[in-house]
């Protein structure tokens, strides 16, 4: 699968982030010189996390008869030491239904064990970045 981010020149920071058939604006905050008319990369890692907890614990409710009717994930973002090697971010988790304690704390351990949360503090990223002969938007 191949993301694209395409810049859209109706803003002065803003791009669009294509994902198989669904688009997301991506913008920087008026601080970073953007417009603040989207989620900045940061907010859009935080909330791979957020949304990773989520639908895993969902599914395993699912999958093991939970009565669990809803879930919110909370990140929160600590960011003070990221140049410094330490990027925080703590989830906090609230679940809807008719869950006992064992459960609670069951589907607790499940959010923990998220794919993103794995790859995140788990796998090593390797990333390459090189550059395409051609034009934006042309068919090269």
């Amino acid at each position: 699968m191949t993301i694209t981010v395409r810049r859209d020149k109706s803003g002065l920071m803003r791009h669009i982030v294509h994902v198989r058939e669904h688009s997301i604006p991506v913008d920087a905050a008026v601080a970073g010189g953007g417009e603040d008319s989207g989620p900045d990369p940061h907010d859009l890692y935080d909330s791979a996390l957020g949304a990773c907890k989520a639908l895993t614990v969902l599914w395993y409710a699912r999958r093991k008869g939970i009565p669990l009717d809803d879930i919110e994930v909370a990140i929160e973002r600590d960011a003070t030491d990221e140049r410094k090697g330490h990027y925080r971010l703590a989830a906090t988790l609230k679940f809807g239904g008719d869950l006992t304690e064992t459960q609670r704390h069951e589907l607790l351990a499940v959010a923990g064990k998220c794919p993103v949360h794995k790859l995140m503090t788990e796998v090593q990223t390797e990333i390459t970045t090189t550059l395409a002969d051609g034009v934006p938007g042309s068919a090269a």
